[in-house]
């Protein structure tokens, strides 16, 4: 079973930058897309971005799109999420989330396998 440990939450002003990592267990890590998710106080859990096994592909929400930069290093078992600009509004808990094949298109959580226990980031006005 693949562990998932995200860490690099914290607080920071709006318009400053963090960078999120997930660390996994087993090098089956290389082999199948991650995500990054968020869930904001009172609201739903919703996608952040993904990216293929490969590291070559990735796909972002509209509303991170231009600020957020995933990427991921096969050979260190890791998964990054570089955070800029940061707004008010990105304020939540970001987990990672592997699926379970090499190319996942969905962006629905449900089709994401294992997930970390997650970092919260805090954004002040």
């Amino acid at each position: 079973q693949v562990q998932l440990v995200e860490s690099g939450g914290g607080l920071v002003q709006a318009g400053g930058s963090l960078r999120l990592s997930c660390a996994a267990s087993e090098r089956t890590f290389s082999s199948v897309t991650m995500g990054w998710f968020r869930q904001a106080p009172e609201k739903e859990r919703e996608f952040v971005a993904r990216i293929f096994w490969d590291g070559v592909v990735t796909y972002y929400a509209d509303s991170v799109k231009g600020r957020f930069t995933i990427s991921r290093d096969n050979a260190k078992n890791t998964l990054y999420l570089q955070m800029n600009s940061l707004k008010p509004e990105d304020t939540a808990i970001y987990y990672c989330a592997a699926a379970g094949r090499a190319y996942e298109y969905s962006t629905e959580s449900k089709r994401y396998t294992y997930w970390g226990q997650g970092t919260r980031v805090t954004i002040s006005s």
